[in-house]
């Protein structure tokens, strides 16, 4: 009885949501080749050469996850469509953690963050 306890226990802890959820959106009915590594994929404050915008990447963590985690996710995505760099990364992040109420804990409703960027292909 102890070990299936501890297995539904396991399988209830390992079971949970991912960290990640990515997702992207197509902006344009063009075809571009995927990339086949994300280094291939460039991340622009600013864009100073003629683009195109080709879609849309989110990815929506489950704790705020800094720049530097997020950044790879979001190229990965990119790549798979074909985009040469992503620009205008915006977050919904406020900066502060909303107090959470002990029995609303499990419902980390107050502990996401989705972070977008554009795709964008070079002319």
């Amino acid at each position: 009885m102890k070990k299936i306890f501890l297995l539904l226990i396991a399988a209830f802890t390992l079971t949970g949501c991912s960290i990640y959820q990515i997702d992207s959106k197509d902006t344009t009915e063009d075809y571009f080749a995927p990339k086949t590594n994300i280094d291939q994929v460039q991340y622009l404050e600013k864009v100073d050469k003629p683009s195109q915008e080709i879609g849309v990447v989110t990815v929506t963590t489950e704790r705020r996850q800094s720049l530097k985690d997020v950044l790879p996710k979001l190229k990965q995505e990119a790549a798979i469509m074909g985009g040469d760099a992503i620009t205008d990364i915006q977050s919904d992040a406020t900066g502060a953690w909303k107090k959470i109420k002990p029995q609303k804990l499990l419902g980390n409703a107050y502990i996401r963050e989705t972070v977008s960027a554009k795709v964008i292909v070079f002319k």
